[in-house]
């Protein structure tokens, strides 16, 4: 399966990036903004593609239709003015989403943010309202469509180097508040070929099970 990865240099990015390449069925191809990231991807012997989601929807489109499925984990981070949180994080999703429709590219795993179908939950960090909005209009754009998707949606993310164990849920109220990047990267990857996974919107945190377990019990 030939993987697309929007968002490769950020932090879940690259360890999405480490663990396809070390599939033996996947060949995952980062989608970089700068010739200067190639190097680190080069050494992981991952492919890349240069280009920015504040393209055209044909430039990104050109990019998308070459690929069997797209994982979505850009975010414009948190130095960065509201604008750029609504033109990478809600519109380069959005224009993501309708270029893989429209050129039948099936599959898209979106990594958004827990909480964030919750309105009363977004003010409640000053400053991550735009955030929120965005990872959800995002989200309810990526639902509407007619994509075998999946949601992860994760807590406050950590940099540990193991995964642990994890809860899922479809409730957000029964979430911790926080979970590994690695969590989430291996999780991308477990999902990517489960049929199980497609049209769910999953909550994630540090808790009890195994990845394998836990999307178990959300996927049964």
């Amino acid at each position: 399966m030939k993987v697309l990865i929007i968002g490769a240099h950020g932090k879940v990015g690259q360890r999405i990036s480490k663990a396809m390449s070390a599939a033996e069925d996947v060949e995952p191809t980062a989608f970089i903004r700068k010739e200067e990231q190639k190097p680190l991807f080069e050494e992981m012997g991952v492919g890349t593609v240069v280009e920015s989601l504040e393209n055209t929807p044909e430039a990104i489109g050109e990019v998308i239709k070459n690929y069997d499925a797209v994982v979505f984990t850009a975010g414009s981070g948190g130095k960065t003015g509201h604008d750029k949180t609504m033109e990478i994080d809600l519109d380069g999703a959005i224009k993501s989403i309708n270029q893989a429709e429209k050129h039948g590219v099936k599959r898209f795993i979106m990594v958004g943010a827990s909480h964030s179908d919750d309105r009363s939950y977004w003010g409640k960090v000053d400053g991550m309202k735009p955030y929120y909005t965005g990872k959800h209009y995002a989200d309810l754009e990526l639902k509407r469509s007619s994509l075998d998707y999946t949601i992860l949606r994760p807590v406050l993310l950590t940099d540990e180097d193991e995964a642990g164990k994890v809860l899922m849920t479809e409730n957000p109220d029964e979430v911790g508040s926080e979970i590994p990047r690695q969590a989430v990267a291996e999780t991308v990857l477990t999902v990517l070929k489960d049929p199980k996974t497609y049209g769910k919107v999953i909550e994630m945190s540090k808790g009890e099970d195994t990845i394998a377990d836990a999307l178990a019990k959300v996927c049964s």
